[in-house]
């Protein structure tokens, strides 16, 4: 019985990360650039601007993240006056982390920029198949959830 040959372009899981690397690789250089951000601390102030407050926790669940990244973003977003950590009335052992008002201001300048740079990377393709391909990322999520566990 021989071993069947894997070749990692044609290897699915490969190419998923390949193809969010290079999208990532690309908005990163954009935001750093623009804005002085890295992507995690891009995706915090995001998730932190469409919660109102959000535990650190709570971010790394959301987002994926391991919690040294999602803390060394924070504690560099908190330094430089993005970002304010408020006391978490439902768990006094956590804070939330809300936005500044300079915070909100950069969350504002950097939404557009985000979206445009989406519809670049995406606009050779029609409204359906970004739809069909939405929904099968998150069905891949699903299944990936369900094969871990």
């Amino acid at each position: 019985m021989t071993t069947p040959l894997l070749v990692l372009d044609d290897f699915l899981p490969y190419r998923l990360s390949f193809t969010s690397n290079l999208v990532s690789d690309t908005i990163a250089r954009a935001y750093e650039s623009l804005f002085g951000l890295s992507i995690p601390e891009w995706r915090l102030v995001t998730v932190v601007a469409e919660t109102g407050g959000i535990t650190q926790a709570a971010i790394g669940v959301r987002t994926r993240m391991d919690k040294v990244t999602v803390s060394r973003a924070a504690i560099a977003l908190v330094e430089r006056g993005l970002m304010a950590r408020t006391p978490n009335a439902e768990d006094r052992r956590s804070h939330l982390l809300r936005l500044t008002p300079e915070g909100e201001s950069l969350y504002a300048a950097v939404a557009p920029k985000a979206i445009e740079l989406e519809r670049r990377i995406f606009s050779a393709f029609q409204p359906e198949e970004l739809a069909q391909f939405a929904a099968m990322l998150r069905r891949i999520d699903e299944r990936a959830v369900s094969a871990a566990g």
